[in-house]
């Protein structure tokens, strides 16, 4: 093959890459991708500013309201490199057609950076120890939503409430574990109050209007541990954030989390070593995932 055509395959499978997409990852409705040109970023923290009730009022040849801007809190740092290689030796090559199998080789990979990320962003969510106390709570005994006795209602109100009185925005999207979502679903206050049958399991079309939460998720993504046992990436928890609808996001538009991302930086390429027996597709993405704003978000813990 000359190098031409692998220019073109390769460029061809990085753009299969950058449209693949997984339904059981859900990390990116809390942390939204931010273009960045350069690796070395400024990580800006969300202010009220614009909350902030001015005098507006001017009076003829008055001066203009000048605002006192209260600046912005911001860290500077360098975003990371990840990677992933999947060999395909040569008499693999030949027993199958050449892009079929750099295509499920390209699968493979990017489906492995993705994981990454989803673990990277449910790992900083799901940390308790990231929420300020009034933006958290451990629920146990017969307050845990597969209690019937239990108020999932009551709780989240107050984890919204908590949000709104700290960034003056009510929390738009939801996210939760499977075993928190099998709770919910079945939990009797809540099928009381959309049937009187006892078998009525409660959607997630139905959740987001008792919630009134405009999107809800339930991260279904698993990982092998260090024992070679799957385990949940997220767990029996749920977390709310303010997550803005924009169709173009800068660092300085208020959000619970980011993803800053260099731009075009997921990219699909091949090398060879071991005597060039061994080709190796390789994707290579450069990201970090922040969390800017834990007064937009809260955490339920449950049990």
């Amino acid at each position: 093959m000359g190098r031409l055509e692998e220019l073109r395959i390769n460029a061809y499978l990085s753009k299969i890459a950058r449209g693949y997409s997984n339904s059981a990852f859900i990390a990116e409705n809390l942390f939204p991708v931010i273009d960045s040109e350069l690796e070395k970023v400024d990580i800006f923290e969300f202010n009220k500013e614009a909350f902030q009730v001015y005098d507006t009022e001017r009076s003829i040849r008055a001066n203009s309201n000048v605002i006192s801007p209260k600046g912005f809190t911001k860290k500077t740092t360098t975003l990371t490199e990840h990677d992933l290689a999947y060999p395909i030796d040569y008499r693999e090559e030949e027993e199958s057609k050449v892009v079929k199998l750099q295509l499920h080789a390209t699968n493979v990979v990017t489906e492995g950076l993705k994981l990454k990320h989803e673990k990277q962003c449910a790992d900083l969510v799901q940390n308790v120890d990231n929420y300020d106390t009034g933006n958290k709570i451990v629920l146990s005994g017969m307050h845990l939503f597969s209690s019937q006795y239990s108020d999932p209602e009551g709780v989240i109100d107050d984890a919204k409430n908590a949000i709104c009185s700290k960034i003056a925005q009510e929390p738009n999207t939801m996210v939760m574990g499977y075993e928190a979502y099998k709770d919910l679903k079945r939990n009797p206050v809540l099928r009381k109050l959309v049937s009187d049958s006892s078998t009525k399991i409660v959607t997630l079309d139905l959740m987001k209007q008792i919630f009134d939460i405009e999107n809800i998720y339930v991260g279904k993504s698993v990982f092998v541990n260090e024992s070679n046992e799957f385990v949940k990436v997220w767990g029996n928890k749920i977390v709310l954030a303010y997550v803005p609808k924009l169709d173009s996001r800068t660092e300085y538009d208020p959000s619970f989390a980011y993803t800053v991302k260099k731009k075009d930086s997921l990219k699909i390429d091949e090398y060879t070593k071991e005597g060039n027996k061994v080709k190796y597709i390789r994707a290579t993405d450069i990201y970090t995932p922040f969390l800017v704003g834990a007064d937009a978000g809260y955490l339920i813990v449950n049990g």
